[in-house]
């Protein structure tokens, strides 16, 4: 569980970082970055727009031999969507981002909340 701050972002991908270290079938290093920064996004959205202060968001983390999954849990029920993209704006592309990275990713609804989760294959 990490606080709804900024600087969970950060925190998150340390967490990430040392989960992936452990694995018994270790990432390359160009998608460790890929499933890195995917952590970056789904946590600041997850904290921009499914949080209020005082709440928490949780980073879960599967890693199997074809590929890891991240799902960031947070308690609003109310779906991210990809923005059109824009070179004038300066966020709204994290989605964009994921979309490009992930194999596979999308939203399930959660008793309380959502889920959005994202898969890298190996």
């Amino acid at each position: 569980m990490f606080p709804a701050r900024p600087e969970s972002s950060a925190q998150a991908r340390a967490y990430v970082r040392e989960v992936l270290a452990r694995d018994d079938e270790p990432l390359v290093e160009a998608k460790r970055d890929d499933v890195l920064l995917i952590v970056a996004e789904l946590v600041t959205n997850a904290y921009r727009y499914g949080t209020e202060p005082d709440e928490k968001l949780l980073v879960a983390v599967l890693t199997t031999p074809k590929l890891v999954r991240i799902e960031v849990h947070d308690p609003r029920r109310r779906r991210p969507h990809m923005r059109n993209e824009s070179g004038a704006r300066a966020r709204g592309r994290g989605l964009h981002i994921v979309d490009a990275l992930a194999a596979r990713w999308n939203v399930d609804d959660r008793p309380f909340g959502k889920a959005v989760w994202a898969e890298v294959d190996r």
